[in-house]
């Protein structure tokens, strides 16, 4: 376990770094005044040919923006787990290890959210209610792949029922490509933003998964 646990935390290190390459290279490769106002994107061919080629579909970008809110229920639902554990026990330090761990990883994935808000790196293809909006990575795919994982990862440790244990499983996963395709033809990213959220959230989630099996061994 202690030794799967330093392989996961170096393939996290690896695609974090890897993230901060390609995030780079959005921003020297291909660069041009083709986005919304003449702002600049990169890899800019590419992104706008694949644009072009999907189109805009602002159902499914909307179907998917509400069902964004999974993951934060998520986020809920294990805080909440986590504070009744407090209550009963008393003390932070008797609340389970992994749930801890689970919502210091929370703060950090909501941090590169705001980060990026905050600093944008280019702007949505088209404009969104009238406003232009931070477009890189997608924070929809950033959630979905950080958040929804832990689900497994969570249920596969508490709960002992097989069945249910596979169903949830199953459903997850599938609510996850529903949600990284439907954002990547909705029109409303550039192909690389849907790139960079997906590199952006393996790294993390693996670093977390490494982190929870290092302290699980710890134990």
């Amino acid at each position: 376990m202690k030794k799967n646990g330093k392989k996961n935390l170096l393939f996290g290190v690896i695609l974090l770094a890897t993230f901060v390459i390609w995030t780079a290279l959005i921003q020297i490769v291909d660069v041009q005044p083709l986005g919304q106002n003449g702002t600049n994107i990169g890899f800019a061919t590419f992104n706008c040919w694949f644009h072009r080629l999907t189109g805009v579909h602002m159902t499914l970008y909307t179907i998917t923006d509400w069902m964004g809110l999974v993951p934060i229920v998520v986020c809920l639902i294990f805080a909440g787990i986590g504070l009744v554990q407090l209550i009963k026990r008393r003390s932070l330090f008797k609340v389970d290890s992994d749930i801890i761990i689970l919502g210091v990883y929370y703060g950090i994935v909501i941090l590169a959210y705001s980060i990026f808000e905050i600093i944008p790196i280019n702007y949505r293809p088209i404009l969104i209610e009238g406003v232009m909006e931070a477009s890189y990575p997608s924070s929809t795919t950033l959630l979905i792949l950080c958040v929804m994982p832990t689900l497994i990862e969570q249920i596969q440790r508490r709960l002992t029922c097989v069945t249910t244990k596979r169903i949830i499983t199953i459903t997850v996963i599938a609510f996850s490509v529903f949600m990284v395709i439907g954002r990547l033809i909705s029109g409303v990213h550039w192909f690389t933003d849907i790139v960079g959220g997906v590199i952006l959230s393996m790294g993390l989630f693996t670093i977390y998964k490494a982190v929870v099996m290092l302290s699980t061994k710890n134990q």
